[in-house]
């Protein structure tokens, strides 16, 4: 038997590149037009988080929420769990955030976002539309075809980058706990891609890490009196 430390990433791979796109072009064709949709909601993210209000930050935290249980059971539980064992566990990671967005950002009483000021705000508002327009742009660029190409509230890796955009619009002590899963899928699908030789691995870690180098910075918005 070898040495553990003789492994590498790819011996734990359980799917070959091409498998994995062919998915996400099932996948893609057996929602249409749902991504549409989900384009959609993501502008009126982005435009319930400029505004600031209390009611618009419920909003937009649900529809956050909903976004990521619908990639939990649409996407994990029903197509990714069918060439991946650990994908039941994605599926719970991604149920887990939505619970989260509920608690921290939907239930009254508690302030989802301000309105974005300063240097982190801009961040965030970068880093979502970010996700919402330019990775699904630029999957040709990266080798992927159109068909393949992951949009925002469907797919997994736009929907965690763009959530940790948004986040950073929202209060330090109701933050860190919702960063969490998506700072974490952001780790764990740079780790698959670069196993697959997938030329945009770096990607969606690096969104992460900026976005959590944000969220640390001293400072922010401002709260209200």
């Amino acid at each position: 038997m070898s040495e553990w430390w003789t492994y590498h990433l790819r011996d734990f791979l359980l799917f070959t590149p091409r498998t994995y796109y062919r998915l996400f072009e099932l996948y893609n064709a057996a929602i249409w037009p749902a991504q549409v949709l989900a384009l959609g909601l993501g502008a009126a993210v982005a435009a319930l988080a400029r505004r600031g209000t209390a009611a618009s930050g419920r909003i937009a935290a649900g529809i956050l929420a909903a976004c990521w249980l619908f990639v939990a059971l649409a996407f994990h539980a029903a197509r990714y769990a069918t060439i991946n064992t650990g994908a039941v566990y994605l599926a719970g990671l991604f149920g887990l955030e939505a619970a989260l967005l509920v608690v921290f950002g939907v239930v009254p009483g508690r302030p989802a976002f301000e309105k974005p000021r300063g240097l982190r705000g801009r961040v965030g508002l970068g880093i979502f539309l970010f996700a919402l327009a330019i990775m699904p742009l630029a999957a040709p660029v990266f080798g992927r075809g159109w068909r393949s190409a992951e949009i925002f509230g469907v797919a997994p890796d736009p929907t965690a980058v763009g959530t940790l955009g948004i986040l950073l619009l929202g209060r330090a002590k109701r933050r860190w706990p919702v960063m969490i899963a998506p700072a974490l899928w952001c780790a764990i699908t740079g780790a698959t891609l670069y196993t697959m030789h997938a030329p945009d691995f770096w990607v969606a870690p690096a969104a992460a890490a900026l976005a959590v180098l944000a969220a640390a910075l001293p400072g922010g918005v401002p709260r209200r009196a």
